[in-house]
């Protein structure tokens, strides 16, 4: 059996920004630029293919995930007015 396939080609990247946005696997990658919004559900999609929630947890293009970082904060004392 004789089959016409092409061969794959790879994925174009998302990011196309100069100087290009950081990879899904450098530590400063939540400063990728937002390609898509959703806050009325509270993610939005980087150019890195990084789902960022509002809760700064993090679902990797890979499929691995990063708990939410803000109960982190839970233990800060709030901030207080002067005066």
């Amino acid at each position: 059996m004789i089959t016409d396939s092409k061969p794959e080609t790879p994925a174009r990247p998302l990011c196309r920004h100069t100087p290009p946005c950081p990879t899904s696997e450098a530590s400063d990658r939540d400063a990728a630029h937002v390609i898509s919004a959703h806050p009325e559900q509270g993610w939005s999609l980087l150019c890195n293919g990084i789902v960022l929630f509002e809760d700064f947890g993090e679902l990797l293009p890979d499929g691995q995930s990063n708990a939410a970082r803000r109960g982190a904060l839970a233990g800060c004392s709030p901030h207080r007015r002067a005066g």
